[in-house]
């Protein structure tokens, strides 16, 4: 059985999985890139066998998008291959509707070599040049991967427990991404090169929208705090995988630990002593972030901070300023939208928030989830001090409109996230957004009695909510914190793989558990969790938190 969207065709055995995309209609400037073979993602070079479901996947999914961008940065390290063999790309992180990559060679970057790498791209593109797959012994790959001295790949493809491993070509250029791409060059036109000093932007299609190339978006303080995480990664010897399972195997990964967690502590206390200075006119501390990002144990660590300066701030929590359930504005699918702006009870957040920074008190409300009722039964009286900000931790902390009453000169807003610094090797990124999902499938299964499905199932909502209620607000933040450490996954990869293992093949969700276990299996389990701190925004998600009892 083959599934062709909400078609079911037959084909004779004998037919190729690339003869049989070729036949399935798509919407206007999509492709088919890959297929599902029993819900594992392979390219369409893989034979075709005996399986149970074939799926074919469209230019136009979450998966097809990634599947075109890795292709695409393909094409960009074949022709910086091409014109300068001894030049390196390292693909960095996402920002300002892009990827950037720095490209290190014996001079400096400037917009002209940058053009030209452009146009070798385009040039390949052109030729309709194939990309070739082989599958090469696991030793084979890592002496072809030496030869070329690659040692950090090399040394990452001798850990893996597969017997095999694809490596793919393009003329005598030949590389291993970790994932299917597509066979052939003509397809990937559609991408755009900037210079964006000290490296490259490459920018390819996004998920969710029309198969064009975005608008460069400029996020300068994203990019600078994505500039920061690569610094942290320098000063701990640690850019790759690699470096991270040397320094467990050594027994040195408690000073990994350390480090890290030292950084960030600086950097929190560094956040303190900037509002202390500007204790006067900051009067809310508006705290958002994506999903499993650590903004609780964020709060109260700036919390601590904050009274290290002599500062006692207060907190107050947006969940009680919930509408009753029945004014809760619902989405496109009739369900309340507890996420919507609109869900708050803005008018009455702003007069409280007014009355206190005057120095009045105001009855705090209290939300019964229960019920879907606001109560005033056991409401509690507040005031605040003329030097006693109010910490605010929320999803919309960074929209102007929660709090527009009040002078933008009051408000101090933090953006934070987990913006991984490690990769797994110069040419494969680790995703933000996968180290976020882990931390929450962990937390969710640790602390909330709920299985790894089930929030697999709810993710796409959670990042849909993200991209219209955060994401948009980013920039609007005064300073911004990189919650990642850079150990993490090596601890998380014990809690997480045994629920990632339990997903079902027959389910949707089941693609994205094989690749989020792929990529785990690279760590090596950090088994020893003594050295990270009682305080450690990791602690949210595993347990043993000071703030969490």
């Amino acid at each position: 059985m083959i599934l062709a969207g909400d078609a079911v065709k037959k084909y004779e055995k004998s037919v190729t999985l690339k003869e049989i995309a070729k036949g399935i209609s798509t919407r206007e400037g999509e492709m088919i890139v890959a297929v599902r073979l029993d819900g594992l993602m392979r390219d369409l070079q893989t034979p075709l066998g005996n399986y149970r479901t074939i799926e074919f996947v469209s230019s136009d999914s979450e998966d097809g998008r990634r599947i075109y961008q890795r292709s695409v940065v393909f094409l960009l390290i074949t022709a910086v291959h091409e014109l300068e063999p001894e030049t390196e790309v390292i693909v960095r992180f996402t920002a300002n509707k892009g990827l950037y990559c720095d490209i290190h060679g014996k001079d400096a970057l400037t917009e002209d070599r940058v053009r030209k790498i452009e146009a070798c791209m385009r040039k390949i593109v052109a030729e309709n040049r194939s990309i070739q797959k082989q599958s090469l012994s696991r030793e084979d790959a890592v002496r072809l991967f030496k030869e070329s001295q690659q040692i950090e790949k090399a040394n990452l493809v001798a850990a893996l427990e597969q017997e095999r491993v694809s490596i793919y070509y393009c003329h005598d250029f030949y590389d291993y991404l970790y994932g299917p791409m597509l066979g052939e060059t003509g397809c990937l036109g559609c991408f755009a090169l900037d210079y964006y000093a000290p490296g490259v932007l490459l920018r390819t299609p996004e998920p969710g929208e029309a198969f064009v190339v975005p608008d460069r978006v400029e996020q300068p303080k994203l990019s600078h705090i994505l500039t920061e995480a690569k610094r942290w990664a320098e000063i701990l010897h640690c850019d790759y995988i690699t470096d991270l399972n040397r320094y467990n195997r050594q027994g040195e990964i408690a000073e990994v630990i350390h480090v890290s967690e030292a950084l960030q502590e600086k950097k929190i206390a560094g956040i303190a002593d900037h509002i202390a200075r500007n204790i006067d006119h900051l009067r809310l501390i508006l705290i958002a972030g994506p999903s499993s990002s650590g903004k609780t144990s964020f709060a109260q660590r700036l919390r601590i901070q904050l009274r290290v300066n002599g500062i006692e701030p207060s907190s107050i929590s947006l969940d009680d300023y919930f509408l009753n359930r029945d004014h809760t504005p619902r989405n496109e699918r009739g369900e309340y939208d507890f996420e919507a702006l609109e869900a708050l009870d803005i008018e009455l957040f702003n007069e409280h928030m007014l009355k206190l920074m005057a120095g009045e008190s105001v009855l705090l409300p209290r939300y019964n989830f229960v019920t879907g009722q606001r109560e005033m039964e056991d409401a509690v009286p507040l005031s605040i001090g003329a030097r006693q900000p109010i910490i605010i931790e929320g999803i919309h902390g960074l929209n102007e409109k929660l709090t527009a009453a009040v002078p933008r000169a009051s408000k101090y807003k933090i953006y934070i996230s987990a913006l991984t610094q490690l990769n797994i090797d110069a040419h494969n990124r680790l995703p933000t957004t996968d180290t976020r999902l882990i931390r929450r499938l962990v937390r969710d299964y640790q602390f909330r009695g709920s299985y790894a499905l089930k929030t697999l199932k709810q993710w796409k909502d959670v990042r849909q909510g993200e991209e219209k209620n955060i994401f948009p607000y980013q920039e609007e933040a005064d300073v911004m914190f990189n919650s990642a450490m850079i150990y993490e996954l090596g601890v998380l990869k014990k809690y997480a793989v045994p629920l990632l293992e339990n997903i079902p093949s027959d389910v949707p969700e089941y693609t994205k558990a094989q690749r989020l276990l792929d990529f785990c299996r690279y760590f090596d389990d950090i088994e020893d969790e003594e050295d990270i701190p009682n305080n450690s925004i990791l602690r949210e998600f595993i347990g043993k938190s000071c703030f969490f009892k």
